[in-house]
């Protein structure tokens, strides 16, 4: 291997701000800020995230399910006279 290719791989601390949590990954991105993990006391670097597992809804199970029988539904009611009609001509 190079010397110098590769980005430095290293633990880092990232915080969920919306789930407000925090996990510890092994990652190369870069930042010059750190705190200190309670969980070991250590300090480490660290980044803010907007959403996580701990937080979207897909990883949460709060996602919204989408009922298309309703919708379907609703446009024979507003459109099957139209439809109806095209289909005897």
């Amino acid at each position: 291997m190079k010397p110098d290719t590769h980005p430095e791989y290293r633990k880092v601390l990232f915080h969920d701000v919306t789930a407000n949590s925090y996990f510890l990954v092994g990652s190369t991105l870069k930042t010059d800020r750190t705190q200190i993990w309670a969980q070991d006391g250590q300090v480490y670097p660290y980044l803010t995230l907007d959403v996580s597992s701990a937080s979207h809804p897909f990883y949460t199970g709060k996602q919204k399910q989408v009922g298309t029988e309703g919708q379907v539904a609703r446009f024979g009611q507003r459109f099957g006279a139209f439809l109806g009609k095209q289909e005897a001509a």
